[in-house]
C-alpha cells in the first residue's frame, strides 16, 4: 500500500516548483506595469507644450531639439511637432543666435525661407451681409499656430540640412508697434531677399541688413500689403463680397458693376 505521507510531500514539492517557475514572469509583469516603456520599445520621445499636453517628437526631432537646447537653453520658449516638422519658438533677442546654432551645430546649410506672420483676423469682406454667406472666412478672434505666439506679429524661418536630412522651423515674436529683428544675412546670405520682402510686405525692420530696400513695390509705395489691416482702396470705394477684386489692368476701364472692360483700350 502506498504511503500517504510520501504523496503529500510530492504534491507540496510540485506546487513549490510551479511557484518558483512563475516568479520571474510575475516580476517582469510588475516591472512592465511600473514602466510601460520597458515592455514595448518606442521610436518617439515625449515633450510637453505650454498647456502640459504631451507632444510626441520623433527620434530625429528630439535629437535636433536637444542640440538646440544645449546651446540656446532658456531662450527656447516653446516647441512642438507639426506635420513632421519640428517647430521651435525662441526669444526675440535669440533670433540671430538660433540661426548660428542651426548653421553650425545642426549643420543646416539650406535656408528654405523667412517670412512674416500676421495673426490678426482678416476683416470680414463686404460687411455683415456680404454674399449672404453662412459664416465669415476668417476667425473673429486672434488664434495662434504651432508653438504659440505672444502677439500679433511673428517671424518664421525654415532651415534644413542637406547632409543629415533634417530641419527645423524657427519662430520668434515681434513687437506690434515697431516689429524688428536681427538680420540673418551674415549667417545665411540667401536671407537677403527674404528679409527685403518681409520688410516690404509686413513692415519688419532687420537690423544689420546690408541693403533693406523695396523688392517688388515702387519706392514711393506706402503701407505693407500682407498685413491684415492693409486697406484695399477698391473695396473702400465699392465693397466686394468675394476674396478677390477684379481690378482693371492698364488700358482697361472699370464698368459700373466693378468688372474690368477692354473698351477703353479698344478706343485708343
Amino acid at each position: 500500500m502506498p504511503d500517504e505521507t510520501d504523496d503529500v510531500e510530492e504534491q507540496v514539492a510540485a506546487e513549490q516548483g510551479t511557484a518558483e517557475t512563475d516568479e520571474p514572469a510575475a516580476a517582469e509583469e510588475a516591472q512592465a506595469d511600473a514602466d510601460p516603456s520597458a515592455a514595448e520599445p518606442t521610436d518617439e520621445a515625449v515633450d510637453e507644450d505650454a498647456d502640459g499636453e504631451p507632444a510626441h517628437l520623433s527620434d530625429t526631432e528630439a535629437k535636433v531639439l536637444g542640440r538646440l537646447g544645449r546651446e540656446l537653453g532658456e531662450d527656447i520658449l516653446e516647441s512642438a511637432s507639426a506635420f513632421g516638422t519640428l517647430v521651435v519658438r525662441v526669444k526675440p533677442d535669440a533670433w540671430r543666435r538660433a540661426a548660428e546654432v542651426s548653421r553650425t551645430d545642426l549643420q543646416c546649410d539650406y535656408l528654405s525661407f523667412i517670412s512674416g506672420i500676421d495673426w490678426q483676423p482678416a476683416p470680414r469682406e463686404g460687411g455683415e451681409v456680404a454674399g449672404a454667406s453662412s459664416a465669415p472666412v476668417q476667425p473673429t478672434e486672434m488664434t495662434f499656430g504651432t508653438a504659440g505666439s505672444a502677439g500679433r506679429f511673428q517671424l518664421l524661418a525654415v532651415v534644413e540640412s542637406t547632409s543629415h536630412k533634417w530641419g527645423v522651423a524657427l519662430k520668434t515674436d515681434l513687437d506690434e508697434a515697431a516689429p524688428q529683428a536681427e538680420s540673418w544675412v551674415s549667417v545665411y546670405p540667401g536671407a537677403d531677399w527674404h528679409e527685403r520682402e518681409c520688410w516690404e510686405m509686413y513692415g519688419v525692420t532687420f537690423e544689420g541688413h546690408p541693403s533693406l530696400r523695396h523688392l517688388y513695390l515702387p519706392s514711393e509705395f506706402e503701407g505693407h500689403p500682407l498685413r491684415k489691416d492693409f486697406p484695399l482702396l477698391a473695396r473702400q470705394v465699392k465693397p466686394w463680397p468675394g476674396l478677390v477684386d477684379v481690378e482693371p489692368m492698364p488700358g482697361e476701364e472699370a464698368t459700373e458693376d466693378g468688372e474690368a472692360s477692354a473698351e477703353g483700350a479698344a478706343d485708343e
